[in-house]
């Protein structure tokens, strides 16, 4: 039924099935359509719902991925394209009259007024779902790191509304493809690396947790960065070499490379590491706002 593509990172290459991060897409707009009939989820008025809004969000997440996946998208196609998503989020934002403002750690309260709805909204969706799907490429580390990400804004936005019921679906399907994912029986491709981008970055914003959202994901930007600017400055890509069972790089262009530089390590080890560093940054940004909430 999906399409197999080889597994790089295995002896022999085995072919495994790609592209199921389609069926959490499914999954989840099920789910939110039916929290939106039973009248259930937060910010149900005036024609402005949320969990229509983050179904919306997450289908195009998902579209864009399947367009990936089918045409090999360009980076300045790829960049680009979640600015659509945005949409809906300016108006669900727009009509629930959102808080404007973010209160940055050493800085303070800043209130963008307009421009958090016409400047930053874009900005979080287009960011947060690039730099989520640049994270991937191992067993595990495409499905794992957004969950932990995804459960922490979960657990944050629990203690000031009921936003995190949107989330109580979708986000077990997403362990089940986690589970299986770990095992090298699946691969949820770029049609689920996008969806789960989106839907963080979606989530965070309806849910109004963006500062946590910017502590979780300093690891995925870290990594963006470093790729980007090896690119632009020395026009050379991240390469990690695998052999004899293990994977090991000879530069620092990437997370994963500045891990495993001139460092032999299995990809298991490699997805382990990696989870640990987004799982420290989520457990920060749920301590900050814990300590915030009860000030």
């Amino acid at each position: 039924m999906f399409p197999k593509v080889p597994d790089q990172h295995k002896n022999g290459k085995p072919l495994v099935p790609n592209g199921l991060g389609v069926l959490y897409v499914l999954f989840t707009t099920v789910y939110l359509f039916l929290l939106y009939f039973l009248g259930e989820g937060p910010s149900v008025s005036a024609g402005i719902s949320a969990p229509l809004t983050l179904a919306v969000c997450i289908l195009f997440g998902g579209f864009m991925g399947l367009l990936d996946d089918w045409m090999d998208l360009k980076w300045r196609y790829k960049a680009f394209m979640p600015l659509i998503a945005a949409l809906p989020l300016i108006y669900f934002a727009i009509g629930m009259n959102a808080r404007t403002s973010i209160t940055l750690p050493f800085i303070g309260f800043v209130d963008f007024g307009v421009w958090y709805f016409y400047l930053i909204i874009p900005l979080i969706v287009m960011i947060v779902t690039n730099t989520v799907n640049m994270l991937g490429g191992f067993n595990g580390l495409e499905s794992l790191c957004p969950a932990i990400a995804l459960l922490g804004l979960m657990s944050i936005s629990s203690l000031t509304s009921s936003s995190y019921l949107l989330m109580i679906g979708p986000i077990i399907f997403w362990l089940i493809l986690t589970a299986l994912n770990l095992q090298g029986k699946i691969f949820v491709g770029n049609s689920g690396s996008f969806a789960i981008g989106m839907t963080i970055a979606s989530f965070a914003i309806i849910a109004d947790v963006k500062l946590s959202l910017l502590i979780s994901i300093i690891p995925y930007i870290f990594n963006s960065s470093l790729i980007l600017l090896t690119v632009f400055f020395t026009h050379k890509k991240a390469l990690i070499v695998f052999k004899n069972d293990k994977l090991e790089s000879d530069h620092k262009r990437s997370l994963v490379t500045a891990i495993t530089y001139h460092r032999p390590l299995t990809e298991r080890q490699i997805v382990t590491i990696v989870s640990i560093i987004v799982a420290a940054f989520t457990l920060l940004a749920i301590i900050y706002s814990f300590i915030s909430f009860l000030i």
